[in-house]
């Protein structure tokens, strides 16, 4: 199972919080980004429904596949202020 890390730090003049490298916006104080982690973390957990998705891989190749809406990562969430 997929695993995705919500860290909360400060960047760029406020607070934010990050997942897989990327950040999310800036956020003014630590306890609005903490919330907003929360709710992106509680978000990734939330089942959908099965789709067949269609992407193109890096070599220009396109694929084909089902994917599963009841297969959603665990999520953390890390704050080490």
């Amino acid at each position: 199972m997929t695993k995705i890390t919500y860290a909360i730090v400060e960047h760029d003049g406020g607070w934010a919080y990050t997942a897989n490298g990327v950040f999310s916006e800036p956020y003014p104080t630590h306890d609005a980004a903490a919330a907003a982690a929360r709710r992106a973390a509680e978000e990734q957990r939330v089942p959908g429904s099965t789709e067949v998705i269609q992407y193109e891989d890096e070599s220009g190749k396109w694929h084909e596949e089902t994917a599963a809406g009841n297969d959603r990562p665990a999520t953390a969430i890390v704050d080490k202020t």
